[in-house]
């Protein structure tokens, strides 16, 4: 059975009429790049400045795409969209930090979230980390322009693996998988680096680590390639996150700056043909890859699922999975779950003032993308009709 992706009762079952209101505000001021723009602008100010705002951005934007500012919060979202068959991933997205301590203390985060995700199972299936997270930027960039490291940062970068090999060895005992997020192409090789190891290390009996390709580069459909046959000679399963990208326009402006080719994409239409190409070859490989097809495009999602259709893949299989942003596309989400596909929701949570960075993102992305934020306001005011609200 195929999902319909138009129908918004499923897709809104879990909001309120009040959600659905503030969906509705919120999507209709994303559609407007002049309105954006300021609203950031202001936002910033007023944190910067100490202004008390925490309550109103907590009460629209955070609650639209956060799942709260702490784990208790977190899962009770989670809990809520889980009676609808969705799972939840948990992102602890705090980000910018610099500091040896900080990173230690995200490590301690990661160890709380994976104990309380193996106590709420089966509802949060997977966490999510940046490697930026748990490394200096300046050491990433230089370990992947190979440049030789000084004893003191080649012993940092040992503090990196081990700290991206505790959480893994955390989550391989609880048997939940962590996400390892995709970073800027400038210091992808270490992230590569650590995800391969760490796939190697823990995949030998199911998919725990994954690796993010992002489809919008013009190089990463053949390293996907490249990596699943050294999975496959080396014996252990591939864990392949495909998304399409978040650091497009910040990669053609630092190449062209720096006068190297652009590792984007040409156009969009290149972008779709990869994305889906790699979502093809992965499932064409479920004996040795476990794939997570991340994205908000709908054709992106139907062509997998026709796919597993026709060639007798159960919508439950375990080595498949679908996901979208919580608070966006849930006409994808709740649909592919009401047909009994594999669906996790990211969900981001953190306290308010540190998680503006992935809120302005969210706001950023909704203004820029053509046709996502008319989509989604159709969707809502769709449903609201239907509410007669």
């Amino acid at each position: 059975m195929l999902p319909n992706f138009d129908n918004t009762e499923i897709a809104f079952q879990y909001r309120s009429n009040a959600e659905l209101r503030r969906a509705n505000f919120l999507f209709s001021s994303m559609a407007s790049p002049m309105i954006t723009k300021i609203g950031m602008g202001l936002t910033n100010f007023a944190l910067n400045t100490g202004l008390p705002i925490k309550g109103l951005i907590k009460s629209t934007i955070f609650k639209q795409f956060c799942g709260g500012e702490n784990l208790q919060e977190t899962a009770g979202t989670a809990n809520r969209i889980a009676k609808f068959g969705v799972g939840t991933i948990l992102d602890y997205s705090v980000e910018g930090k610099e500091d040896e301590k900080e990173f230690d203390h995200a490590v301690q985060e990661l160890l709380i979230a994976l104990r309380y995700a193996d106590a709420q199972k089966p509802n949060i299936p997977f966490i999510s980390i940046k490697v930026t997270g748990y490394a200096r930027f300046a050491l990433l960039e230089k370990w992947h322009a190979g440049s030789e490291l000084s004893s003191e940062e080649a012993a940092e970068r040992q503090r990196v693996f081990d700290r991206i090999d505790t959480i893994c060895k955390e989550a391989e005992s609880k048997k939940i998988s962590v996400l390892i997020d995709a970073e800027e192409s400038w210091i992808q090789a270490p992230v590569d680096e650590l995800a391969n190891t760490m796939m190697e290390r823990y995949n030998t009996k199911s998919a725990i680590v994954f690796n993010t390709f992002q489809m919008y580069r013009h190089d990463r459909l053949i390293y996907l390639q490249e990596c699943s046959e050294a999975a496959k000679m080396k014996g252990y399963i591939f864990g392949s996150k495909l998304v399409r990208g978040a650091y497009m326009e910040k990669e053609r402006q630092r190449a062209a700056e720096k006068g190297y080719p652009s590792p984007i994409q040409a156009d969009k239409a290149s972008t779709d043909n990869d994305f889906d190409a790699a979502a093809q070859y992965c499932l064409e490989q479920l004996d040795h890859i476990t794939v997570f097809i991340g994205t908000h495009n709908e054709l992106s999602c139907r062509r997998p699922v026709e796919y597993m259709e026709q060639h007798g893949i159960a919508p439950k299989d375990s080595r498949v999975w679908f996901s979208q942003l919580f608070g966006m596309s849930d006409n994808i989400s709740f649909n592919l779950a009401n047909t009994g596909y594999n669906v996790a929701k990211y969900m981001p949570y953190g306290p308010v003032k540190d998680v503006v960075p992935y809120l302005m993102r969210r706001a950023e992305e909704n203004t820029s993308v053509a046709g996502q934020t008319g989509r989604e306001l159709g969707l809502i005011k769709k449903e609201m009709k239907r509410r007669r609200m």
